[in-house]
């Protein structure tokens, strides 16, 4: 797959020592594939001189040392990695393998306070609402703060608006959603996504030597089950299903 099918990338100054990249497509779907594209590539042949990138649902920052590089440098490469460089599978470190998760979830008033509100604004009733999300096949756009997998795919009516007040503590595995995505709770922390339930699976864990589940292509789907079908669960550390490679 050609990062080049997307169009070219915009790449513009980000402050002094950054550089933000974009797919200026007119189609959302396809501004999306395109910066994963470009993300897998870009990360495959790291340029001398960056320091981070992180990842948005739409867009690409790359962070630089302005004593070793300079934008004009990134600039070049990044549009040189769009249009030439192969993808990580054409590589040395062989194909990527994307996981397909299934996870338990409960969804009642007390692991999703926000479910019946989010019903309400659906015109929906909360089972309809739980349907429609164990109905949808949710992919991992990036690890947003925390490691926290930011995904998309939520098959509702219409958007998600997120809580007028934010949230201040929100358990960890916590299912939430917002707009047409949807997001794991990794740890104990405020959000305004809101939350309809909650899975007994631990996703992130630094005592492990791989201590995220999962990583930006994944693939999920998220299963109702009973409280007690839960707490009967040996629910550890989420394990994927299944594995393949692209």
């Amino acid at each position: 797959m050609n990062t080049a099918q997307y169009g070219a990338v915009t790449v513009e100054p980000f402050g002094d020592s950054a550089a933000m990249v974009t797919i200026p497509h007119t189609g959302q779907a396809a501004r999306k594939a395109g910066i994963v594209a470009f993300r897998d590539r870009f990360l495959a042949h790291l340029p001398h001189g960056v320091l981070d990138v992180v990842s948005g649902l739409e867009s690409l920052l790359i962070e630089f040392d302005p004593l070793q590089t300079a934008f004009e440098h990134v600039e070049y490469a990044a549009r040189l990695v769009a249009w030439w460089a192969p993808t990580p599978a054409d590589g040395p470190a062989g194909p990527r393998r994307v996981r397909t998760f299934t996870v338990p979830v409960v969804f009642d008033d007390d692991h999703g306070p926000d479910l019946a509100s989010v019903a309400e604004e659906l015109g929906m009733a909360p089972a309809d609402v739980v349907e429609a999300i164990a109905g949808s096949t949710f992919t991992i756009c990036l690890l947003g703060a925390a490691m926290a997998p930011m995904m998309d795919g939520l098959k509702v009516p219409r958007a998600v608006r997120r809580r007028v007040e934010p949230r201040t503590d929100v358990a960890p595995g916590a299912i939430m959603i917002a707009g047409t995505n949807a997001i794991i709770q990794p740890f104990p922390g405020p959000t305004g996504w809101r939350v309809v339930g909650r899975t007994p699976h631990t996703i992130v864990d630094i005592s492990r030597p791989d201590p995220v589940s999962f990583g930006p292509g994944d693939v999920v789907r998220l299963v109702p089950v009973g409280r007690d079908e839960a707490a009967a669960l040996d629910a550890g550390f989420l394990l994927p299903t299944t594995e393949v490679a692209l």
